[in-house]
C-alpha cells in the first residue's frame, strides 16, 4: 500500500503545520489536540485518491482537511455524549479540558471545516457544498439513530443498515465524492465514487461488528466482546435474536446474563450455532463487492481506479 502510505504522510504533513488559532487557547489548544491524536485518516485519503484519479490529489487538500475536521468535531461531541474518557489511547477532550469545552471547540472545528471546504473553484461549490451539509445532516441522523436503539427492543435489520451509513459510511462517500469534485471529475462520476465509498463503508463497519466478536485482541486493538456486554443492538444480534426466535431458544436470557467473560463466550458459541458468524462475513462480502461494482460506472482508464481497488481490498482484509 505504498499510494496509502505516501497520501497518509502528504496529509499529515500538512496536520503538522495546521495553525487552526491561538487565543482564546481553552478554544484553539483542544482543536489541534484532538486533530494530532492520529487514526487511520481513512476520511481525508478518500478525499485525496478521489481528485488524484484527475491529476494531483493535492488539489483536494482544503477538502480533505474539511473532512477531518468534521470528523474530529463529531468524535469530540460523540465522546461528551457516551462520557469516554480515552479516544485512540489518550484522554478525551472533555477529560482533558471539559464538557464545555468539549462542545465549543467542537462547535468552532465545525466551522473551521466549511471554511476549508470552500476554498475550491466557484463552478463546483455548489455542489461541495449540498454534499458535504447533507452528509453532516445524516451523520447526526444517525447519531440519533444508535442512540434510540439503546431504549428499543426490536431493531430492523434495514434500519441498523441505514443508521451505520448514516453515522460512518456517508462521510467515507462525501470526502471520495468533494475530492472527484474538485480534482475535476464529472458528477456522474463523482456520483459513482460516493457510491463505491458509501458501500465499503457499510462493509467496514459490520467487519467492525464481526471482529468485535471474533477478533484477535492483539489485532483488534481494543476489548473484544465490548458490544455484546453492553447488548448493543449490531447486525449480529439483531439476526441472532431472530433466527434464535424461528428455533425457540431463548435469546433473553443470554441478553440477561451478567456482563463478563462468560457472556462473551457464550455468545460467540450461540451465533455459530445460529450461523450468524457465517452470515456476517456473507454481509461484509456483499457490499464489499457493491462497492467495487460502482466502480464500473466511473469513466477513467482503469489504471486509475487500480489504487481504489487496492485501498478496498486493504479494508476488506483488515484484523484491526
Amino acid at each position: 500500500m505504498k499510494h496509502l502510505t505516501a497520501l497518509q504522510d502528504l496529509f499529515q504533513a500538512e496536520v503538522d503545520q495546521l495553525n487552526l488559532g491561538t487565543a482564546p487557547s481553552k478554544l484553539y489548544d483542544p482543536m489541534h489536540y484532538i486533530m494530532q491524536l492520529g487514526g487511520k485518516r481513512l476520511r481525508p485519503i478518500l478525499s485525496l485518491m478521489g481528485a488524484g484519479i484527475y491529476g494531483d490529489p493535492s488539489r483536494a487538500m482544503p477538502q480533505a482537511i474539511a473532512i477531518e475536521l468534521f470528523h474530529n468535531f463529531s468524535l469530540i461531541h460523540d465522546d461528551i455524549m457516551d462520557a469516554a474518557p480515552l479516544r485512540r489511547g489518550k484522554t478525551t477532550v472533555h477529560k482533558k479540558w471539559n464538557d464545555n469545552v468539549g462542545i465549543l471547540s467542537g462547535d468552532g472545528m465545525l466551522v473551521k471545516a466549511y471554511q476549508y471546504l470552500a476554498q475550491c473553484a466557484p463552478a463546483v461549490l455548489p455542489e461541495v457544498l449540498q454534499t458535504f451539509s447533507q452528509t453532516a445532516l445524516e451523520v447526526c441522523e444517525g447519531q440519533q439513530m444508535d442512540m434510540d436503539f439503546e431504549s428499543m427492543d426490536e431493531v430492523a435489520a434495514a434500519t441498523y443498515i441505514q443508521m451505520i451509513q448514516f453515522k460512518t459510511s456517508v462521510l467515507l462517500g462525501c470526502a471520495m465524492k468533494v475530492g472527484a469534485l474538485v480534482g475535476g471529475g464529472s458528477k456522474k462520476d463523482a456520483d459513482a465514487l460516493y457510491q463505491f465509498a458509501l458501500l465499503l463503508g457499510t462493509s467496514f463497519q459490520i467487519k467492525d461488528d464481526y471482529l468485535d466478536v471474533y477478533g484477535d485482541p492483539e489485532k483488534f486493538g481494543k476489548q473484544v466482546g465490548g458490544d455484546i456486554l453492553s447488548n448493543k443492538k449490531t447486525l449480529l444480534w439483531i439476526e441472532a435474536k431472530r433466527r434464535a426466535a424461528v428455533q425457540n431458544i431463548d435469546f433473553g436470557a443470554y441478553a440477561a446474563m451478567e456482563p463478563n467473560e462468560e457472556k462473551v463466550h457464550s455468545f460467540q458459541e450461540l451465533y455459530k450455532i445460529l450461523g450468524v458468524d457465517a452470515f456476517a462475513k456473507e454481509q461484509i462480502d456483499h457490499y464489499y463487492q457493491l462497492s467495487l461494482e460502482a466502480l464500473d460506472s466511473v469513466e477513467v482508464p482503469a489504471e486509475k481506479l487500480a489504487p481504489l481497488k487496492e485501498f478496498a481490498a486493504w479494508l476488506y482484509s483488515r484484523e484491526s
